[in-house]
C-alpha cells in the first residue's frame, strides 16, 4: 500500500513504481513507433537507455524467429492435410474445397512473411551488436583482454553465420511449397470441376516432399538458433 506522511498525504516514493512503468511503456512505444520508420540506432540507443543491451535483443530476436519457424512448419503442416484432403474428396461443393484451401494457403503465405521479417530483425541488431564489438576493441588497455574479446567476437560470428545459413535455406524452403500452393490454389478458383482436382491429385507427391523438406530444414534452423541463443 502506498506510504502515507502526516500532513501532506501519499508520499512520491508510493508512486515511483507507476512512474517507472509509464517511463518504460513511453519508451517502448517509442521504440515501436521507431521500429517502423527504420531508425535501428535510434532504437537501440531507446533501448539501452532502460538497460536493454543489443545482445538481450539480438537473443529476443532469435527466440522469435525461432518460435515463427516453428508455427510456420506447423501451418505447412496443416495446409499439407488440406491439400491431401481435397484431393480425397469425392464430390462435394467445390467451392466450399477452394475457400479451405485458399485460407490455409493464406495463413502459409502469413507465416512465411513473418518469418522473413523476424530474419530481417535478426541480421539489423547482429549487424549493429558487431559492428560496435570491433570498435570497441579499440578502447581496451589491456591487451589480453582485447584479445580474448577479440576471439569470442570471432567465436559469435562463426555462431551466427552458421545460424543464418541454417534459417536462410528454412525460409527458401517455404518458396516452393507456396509455389505450387499459388499454382494450383488459382486453378482450383477458375476451374471447379473434377479437370481441376485431377490436377491437384498430380501435384501431391511434389507437395508432400516440399513440405516434408521445409519441415527438416525449419527443425534445423530451430535447432541452431537454440545454441546460439545458450552460447549468446
Amino acid at each position: 500500500p502506498p506510504t502515507i506522511v502526516p500532513g501532506v498525504g501519499y508520499s512520491y516514493s508510493s508512486f515511483r513504481p507507476k512512474v517507472k512503468a509509464m517511463r518504460v511503456l513511453i519508451v517502448v512505444s517509442a521504440v515501436l513507433l521507431l521500429s517502423l520508420t527504420g531508425c535501428s540506432s535510434v532504437k537501440y540507443r531507446a533501448l539501452e537507455s532502460i538497460g536493454i543491451e543489443k545482445r538481450d535483443v539480438l537473443s529476443s530476436s532469435v527466440e522469435d524467429a525461432a518460435e515463427a519457424q516453428d508455427e510456420a512448419a506447423e501451418q505447412f503442416a496443416s495446409a499439407l492435410e488440406q491439400f491431401r484432403a481435397t484431393v480425397a474428396m469425392d464430390g462435394g461443393d467445390l467451392e466450399d474445397t477452394y475457400d479451405r484451401l485458399n485460407r490455409e494457403f493464406e495463413r502459409s503465405e502469413a507465416r512465411a512473411e513473418e518469418v522473413a521479417e523476424r530474419i530481417d530483425e535478426i541480421e539489423n541488431v547482429a549487424s549493429a551488436l558487431f559492428d560496435e564489438w570491433e570498435d570497441e576493441l579499440e578502447d581496451y588497455t589491456d591487451p589480453s583482454l582485447r584479445r580474448r574479446s577479440e576471439q569470442i567476437l570471432s567465436e559469435t560470428r562463426e555462431r551466427y553465420t552458421r545460424m543464418m545459413t541454417a534459417m536462410d535455406r528454412a525460409e527458401d524452403s517455404m518458396d516452393p511449397v507456396l509455389n505450387v500452393f499459388r499454382d494450383q490454389v488459382l486453378f482450383l478458383k477458375h476451374n471447379l470441376n473434377s479437370m481441376a482436382l485431377a490436377s491437384l491429385r498430380d501435384e501431391l507427391g511434389t507437395i508432400e516432399t516440399a513440405t516434408d523438406e521445409l519441415i527438416a530444414a525449419m527443425n534445423e534452423s530451430i535447432a541452431e538458433a537454440r545454441d546460439f541463443i545458450e552460447t549468446l
